[in-house]
């Protein structure tokens, strides 16, 4: 069943914003009674489009019944091209000296590193600038490498406009009254989250505080810049209830074809308005049609889709996830299982996959992944998985040392094989010499996968045919889809031999090596040979 749109109509359909108390009117006028130094209306002054007016009175209009704000919280999702730093400069300035000023007010400016924080501060530092009455009702500190901030000068306010990022300073005991947090999708992982927290527990401790998120799309399903985008999402679409959150989601939807350009302009909203080069867009987008890379990029900067970690992806996330389904454990034990086993080679990570053949071809996965205890968190913010939480949710198994703990590693395979009918056991002896050795004296069905490209490579394509050919059924691990999610495809040029990797080097695949040993296996016991063609793979990669 197709997703709902998570499209804001109410941005395009005239329908009634209610004002009670006139606040969105009073917003309007003062964001048009501003300049901007691009501005080619008369006295440059500020164009406010019908789409930008209609959010400004989403914003501020509507009133729960002690008067107060509805909206604390917007979720601002917009391609590049479309203004957003502008409107979101001019939405401070209206907290700093317009109508929405409050005595001591703190307005922040919050970014990844200080280059992008700067540019925020730069568009609301000019619009000061082209307006004499700001400029006597403020002062401006824009010391390089040193404080960025403009001070209100008017009589019992005194509020001022700062800029923090998450390479640098911290907010601790702030706040704010407003608080624009710019591409959140660029921030630091671990201080970005941690800058976040106190951003927003700050903002809560003031009355009717507003903290406005601007970000185009991001990469990967994990972080917190994931988890903002989703839960706005699901705002968006209806599934969750949420009056405080304004979400605002500019993106492509499930199905649109990028190539259209009718879902061009349904993504940019400023497209129609001349804020972008319609001719430019064109030639990106046919060039992007014959490169894979480039397509990606057409997609998560021009239309806004938040994209898997993976720039040249091998399996199509979207089945996958369609897959998740509910496996009876008294079945599963009936069922024949393969066991693939990917051990580290530095003790880090190790992982093991067991696939569960069923007689019409579809195959259950399982997945357990081992990490060292020791500096959990700081290998969680180096790998960008929170491997913390999982660990608290039972999802991996945490070794008390420094490093994986075969025993512990080997005593899991072995409760695996008590309890369910377990036919293989495929790990390479290399990396896994001490198991191997364990299990085969044991009497264990022990079969020895040398992870060579040329071995697996078919091993990766009944991966590949499992996952998109919809055979694959799963619980809906977090854990093993992050793993999927990070493997890129390449093909050696004379070879022909299809390699997954790593799509960036502090991503982990060892979940998706370890599935595809296993799966591989389960299917070579169905198929004869079990080995899949150069052109067999090639079909099923994800275009």
């Amino acid at each position: 069943m197709a997703k709902k749109s998570s499209f804001p109509a109410w941005v395009y359909d005239n329908s009634p914003i209610p004002d009670p108390l006139g606040h969105g009117e009073r917003a309007v006028q003062f964001l048009r009674a501003l300049r901007h130094i691009k501005s080619t209306a008369p006295g440059r002054a500020f164009t406010l489009y019908p789409w930008q007016e209609r959010i400004i009175r989403a914003i501020y209009g509507p009133r729960d019944a002690d008067g107060d704000r509805i909206v604390t919280r917007v979720f601002f999702y917009i391609p590049r091209g479309n203004r957003k730093t502008t409107l979101s400069a001019a939405l401070a300035l209206l907290h700093l000296v317009g109508p929405e000023k409050v005595p001591g007010g703190e307005i922040v400016f919050a970014a990844g590193d200080k280059r992008q924080a700067s540019i925020a501060f730069k568009e609301a530092r000019e619009m000061v600038s082209l307006d004499r009455r700001l400029v006597r009702a403020t002062k401006v500190i824009n010391q390089r490498n040193a404080a960025r901030e403009i001070e209100s000068l008017i009589r019992g306010y005194e509020s001022k406009l700062e800029v923090v990022s998450s390479d640098g300073s911290r907010q601790n005991g702030t706040t704010p009254s407003f608080v624009l947090a710019d591409e959140i999708h660029a921030w630091q992982e671990a201080a970005g989250a941690e800058m976040w927290e106190v951003l927003e527990s700050g903002i809560s401790k003031g009355r009717n505080g507003l903290m406005v998120t601007a970000t185009t799309a991001g990469r990967g399903a994990t972080g917190f810049a994931a988890d903002q985008y989703a839960y706005a999402r699901a705002v968006a679409t209806g599934e969750i209830s949420d009056p405080s959150l304004l979400p605002i989601m500019f993106e492509m939807q499930e199905g649109d074809d990028w190539t259209d350009e009718k879902v061009w302009h349904r993504c940019n909203p400023g497209l129609a308005d001349g804020f972008q080069d319609l001719k430019d867009l064109r030639n990106k987008a046919r060039r992007a049609q014959n490169l894979p890379a480039a397509g990606y990029a057409f997609q998560q900067y021009h239309l806004n889709k938040w994209q898997g970690n993976s720039r040249d992806p091998l399996f199509d996330l979207a089945v996958y996830d369609q897959r998740k389904l509910d496996d009876d454990e008294a079945d599963l034990e009936q069922l024949p299982a393969y066991i693939g086993v990917d051990m580290s080679q530095t003790g880090d990570l190790s992982s093991v996959s067991i696939a569960f053949r069923h007689d019409d071809g579809q195959i259950t996965l399982r997945n357990r992944c081992f990490v060292p205890a020791a500096d959990l968190k700081a290998k969680g913010e180096k790998d960008r998985a929170p491997y913390q939480e999982w660990a608290d949710a039972g999802l991996i198994e945490v070794c008390p040392r420094g490093i994986v703990d075969e025993k512990q590693v080997e005593d899991y395979i072995r409760e695996l094989c008590a309890t369910y009918d377990v036919q293989e056991i495929a790990a390479d002896p290399k990396h896994a010499d001490r198991i191997a050795q364990n299990l085969f004296d044991d009497g264990f069905p022990y079969f020895s996968f040398i992870q060579r490209d040329i071995l697996m490579s078919p091993a990766i394509g009944a991966l590949v045919k499992a996952i998109n050919g919809e055979l694959i059924r799963h619980n809906g691990d977090p854990v093993l889809r992050s793993h999927f999610d990070n493997v890129a495809v390449s093909v050696a040029p004379q070879s022909g031999i299809v390699k997954m990797h790593k799509q960036r080097s502090n991503g982990r695949i060892d979940a998706a090596v370890a599935s595809a040993m296993a799966i591989q296996r389960a299917t070579a016991a169905q198929e004869q040979g079990g080995l899949y063609s150069r052109d067999d793979i090639l079909g099923l990669l994800v275009a």
